[in-house]
């Protein structure tokens, strides 16, 4: 890869995680997909429009732009070589094609200056080591006047995933993972943190707006309990743990999940976000 300096999040991203998201792009997107058409509403994309979705994974919101603009164009950017195979795979698979996807890191891509008129994320943007470069990055690249529109997770307590993963700490050294301000998922978790980063790019009339939705994780508290186990951060926790407390763990997790079973056993768990929206300056003098 060239052009990367986030190398840890490359190495995480090109390795099992990457692997796993890539593996699971259906179910991921299960997770996920109840967040697709705020984000795209809040983009405001017309037919033409040239969108950038940044830490696209496999795709599936890249490809939803890309109908959305059909005169236009969408390209997905990523760290993940595992899921951007996948992202090729499926756009070809269902004919999308005005979408394209490259492999690059968001803080020093060599993007066309004004070259898009809008960008997206869907969970994507909470992972750069300096935001700030990264977001200064994208500015540059959408055209004055171009429009921003990301979702990053909210406060961790308002997300059933955590507190599920909390139910461990009597049996895994679970940590505070979900701390606003830490490097990851949960880095832009305050509101005033994301105002500060985008102002400090050049962004202006930034808005952050709490959404919920409510994902399909899985049928069975069993097989969700090992689906969440064999995440990232599950797999950091499992791999601290020898037999008797890994098998405690999956017992006290499908315990805790059970909570959340329907009627015909699909889990489904709150998800809450932010929505935000800024803009590039329309006037090229000012930022940027």
């Amino acid at each position: 890869m060239r052009d990367i300096v986030n190398t840890e999040q490359a190495q995480a991203w090109n390795g099992p995680e990457g692997v796993h998201w890539a593996r699971h792009q259906d179910r991921w997107n299960a997770v996920n997909e109840g967040f697709n058409e705020p984000l795209l509403d809040a983009a405001a994309l017309t037919a033409h429009d040239r969108v950038l979705d940044l830490g696209c994974g496999s795709g599936q919101t890249t490809r939803l732009a890309a109908l959305r603009a059909p005169q236009g164009h969408a390209l997905g950017l990523d760290l993940s070589d595992p899921m951007l195979a996948e992202a090729r795979a499926r756009a070809a698979q269902e004919g999308i094609a005005n979408a394209s996807f490259t492999q690059g890191d968001a803080q020093v891509h060599p993007f066309g200056a004004g070259a898009f008129d809008a960008a997206i994320s869907r969970y994507g943007v909470m992972f750069y080591a300096d935001p700030e470069a990264a977001f200064t990055n994208v500015g540059r690249a959408l055209r004055p006047g171009g429009r921003l529109a990301f979702v990053c997770p909210a406060d961790a307590a308002l997300n059933d995933w955590v507190a599920a993963m909390a139910s461990l700490r009597d049996v895994l050294p679970v940590g505070d993972f979900g701390r606003p301000g830490l490097p990851g998922m949960f880095s832009l978790a305050s509101p005033d943190r994301i105002r500060e980063v985008l102002a400090a790019a050049g962004f202006t009339g930034i808005t952050a707006n709490q959404e919920q939705a409510y994902g399909t994780w899985g049928s069975g508290a069993g097989d969700v309990a090992e689906f969440l186990l064999g995440t990232g951060p599950g797999r950091h926790l499992m791999e601290q743990a020898d037999a008797s407390a890994g098998a405690r763990a999956r017992r006290v997790l499908t315990d805790h999940l059970r909570g959340f079973e329907a009627a015909d056993g699909t889990v489904r768990l709150r998800s809450t976000c932010w929505l935000v929206t800024a803009d590039r300056p329309a006037d090229p003098a000012v930022g940027f």
